[in-house]
């Protein structure tokens, strides 16, 4: 009577069942806990960093009289004894948003107002200054405007050629001189492509209206899969929206080619 293998055992393989040693489990809760500590501590350590930075940048303006050292040793009436060191982080973020507000607000006034253009016709005659801050300036006006020019749809193109496709964000319609002299005859929609995994960096791109697929993705979602190179994949919102959108194309090909 032949002899029945183990269940683990399978009689076709050569190679013996091997259950994981202990080394293999460590090293896997290793890694399960690298996942879960790794974005903590980085997320911790750029606060830090960030609060730190600004620290050193706010706090050398700031009277010597109002640093917590001193406001520390002069509540306790430390005169005799040995001065009472304070390492608060996160006063000069504080002053800088105070500043902040306070200049917003005085921007908004009459006085305000005339000072700033004052001060941009004075900015206006220095060839190089001049150039760095209008510049800067209109990077800050499309960050932070609340207004309709911020992104806020993720699109489809076809790029570097057709058949290739890239996840871009639509900014605005192109205007001025972009779409006066622009050969196509559709609407002109201006994107921003963005590199991977760095956004910050990428390409600005005028497509006509009707080569730009909509997608129903969140603009965070778009962002998440463009800087974890397509491994952070919004799965509840592609597969819905890439069925309709694939057939679009495909019939815009065809009427093109009919054309």
């Amino acid at each position: 009577m032949a002899k029945t293998p183990p269940p683990h055992e399978n009689p076709l393989d050569p190679k013996p069942y091997r259950r994981p040693g202990w080394l293999s489990g460590l090293r896997s809760s290793f890694f399960t806990g690298l996942v879960v500590v790794g974005p903590v501590a980085v997320t911790i350590w750029l606060i830090w960093t960030v609060v730190g930075w600004v620290d050193g940048v706010v706090m050398p303006f700031v009277p010597g009289a109002y640093h917590p050292e001193t406001l520390v040793n002069r509540f306790f009436n430390c005169d005799g004894c040995e001065p009472i060191r304070v390492n608060i982080r996160g006063i000069g973020v504080v002053v800088f948003l105070l500043f902040t507000v306070l200049v917003g607000w005085m921007a908004k006034g009459f006085l305000g107002r005339s000072f700033l253009r004052w001060a941009e016709s004075l900015v206006d005659r220095m060839p190089v200054v001049r150039s760095i801050y209008n510049g800067l300036k209109q990077i800050a006006e499309t960050v932070f405007a609340q207004t309709e020019t911020n992104f806020d749809k993720a699109c489809l193109v076809q790029y570097p050629r057709e058949g290739i496709w890239a996840i871009a964000f639509i900014s605005t319609k192109a205007k001025g001189e972009i779409a006066a002299k622009s050969p196509v005859e559709d609407e002109m929609v201006s994107v921003f492509l963005p590199t991977t995994p760095n956004p910050t960096s990428g390409f600005l791109l005028f497509v006509p209206r009707a080569d730009v697929i909509v997608l129903d993705m969140t603009v965070e979602d778009a962002a998440k899969l463009v800087i974890s190179a397509g491994l952070v994949y919004p799965s509840d919102k592609i597969p819905a929206a890439m069925p309709g959108a694939a057939r679009k194309v495909q019939e815009r090909e065809k009427e093109k080619g009919a054309a």
